[in-house]
């Protein structure tokens, strides 16, 4: 039986004890919050889990194997490497840190103590990016083209961290899973309507090796709620809507056909416009995957697929677009 900590008992940190509990290999022996408000609410629905407001309670406790890290995004950094430096594995919620010099001394002291040091990229197990990525690998999607995402909705406003530390991760994980190649520049523009200095709205581009590219769109001053990617290849199209309760996935047989010979321009590229294909993806909770994922990877020592290098991956576009941000666009290489 793995024992846990759970440090952050807030707007996410439940969904994360909820999922923990549930797995019978695992059992959530402590919660750690600053705030008592939300220690209170946990205490009436985990009335036999220690509670603590501070985390060094957490670090000394040599029963804990391991901790899930879901608190404000400027802790996770100190809080992994205290957790590192206690001897437990960890489970961070995205980003792994704020910066890329801490997220490479982090993966660095993970690898020196041995540790499983796991990154909240919750999308990556989704059963429909694993669809998609199956499909691009099998070939029938051609030749990738260009993918681009849109998470926009009216809120929840953030009063530190913008739009692209926010709402980004999500899409950036998913993109260089789906792409499996690193990024070569990021540009990236928005601007900040309700707070100064924090941007409501960016919108991302991302440059790849052979004409690859991605674009992403993220706000949370926006009408609609959304959360669509759209991947385009040579012979297929694929839209993945995360909103739509059942048809997630639609494939498009639609592109644009070269012919050998051909007399004038027109002749040369035909239009193909065929069938629209929904596959069935399992009904399965991402969150109960990747829980279960951190839990398989204590047990058997081996990297869970967003390890600590994935998610310095995803911090490396992140630091880009903010430095593409500052300086009003200028591309800036990963």
């Amino acid at each position: 039986m793995i024992r846990l900590a759970v440090i952050g008992a807030g707007h996410w940190g439940p969904n994360l004890i909820r999922n923990f509990d549930a797995l019978e290999e695992a059992t959530v022996a402590t919660i750690c919050d600053a705030d008592e408000k939300a220690l209170s609410k946990i205490k009436g629905l985990y009335p036999t889990v220690g509670l603590t407001t501070d985390s060094g309670d957490v670090m000394s406790d040599k029963g804990i194997d391991a901790v899930v890290i879901a608190s404000s995004a400027v802790s996770h950094a100190p809080l992994v490497r205290a957790a590192l430096e206690a001897g437990k594995d960890v489970f961070v919620e995205k980003p792994l840190a704020l910066s890329v010099k801490d997220g490479e001394e982090l993966v660095s002291l993970a690898d020196k103590e041995k540790k499983i040091l796991m990154v909240g990229h919750l999308l990556e197990y989704h059963p429909a990016v694993e669809w998609v990525k199956n499909h691009i690998e099998s070939g029938s999607l051609g030749d990738l083209r260009y993918i681009y995402s849109t998470r926009v909705n009216l809120g929840k406003l953030r009063r530190e961290e913008n739009a692209l530390w926010s709402f980004a991760p999500h899409d950036i994980s998913v993109i260089l899973f789906l792409v499996g190649r690193e990024p070569l520049e990021v540009t990236a523009r928005g601007q900040a309507y309700l707070r100064e200095g924090v941007e409501d709205i960016v919108f991302i581009t991302i440059q790849f090796p052979d004409k690859v590219m991605a674009h992403i769109h993220v706000s949370w001053l926006d009408p609609h709620k959304i959360r669509k990617f759209t991947i385009v290849g040579s012979k297929e199209m694929v839209v993945f809507d995360d909103v739509e309760s059942s048809e997630k996935i639609r494939v498009y047989d639609k592109g644009v056909d070269y012919k050998g010979a051909y007399e004038s321009y027109g002749e040369l590229l035909t239009l193909r416009i065929g069938d629209i294909h929904i596959p069935k993806i399992p009904n399965k909770e991402p969150l109960k995957i990747e829980c279960r994922t951190f839990i398989e990877s204590i047990s058997t020592r081996k990297p869970p697929r967003t390890d600590g290098r994935d998610g310095l991956r995803v911090l490396k576009v992140l630091d880009a677009a903010q430095k593409s941000l500052e300086a009003r666009g200028v591309p800036v290489k990963v």
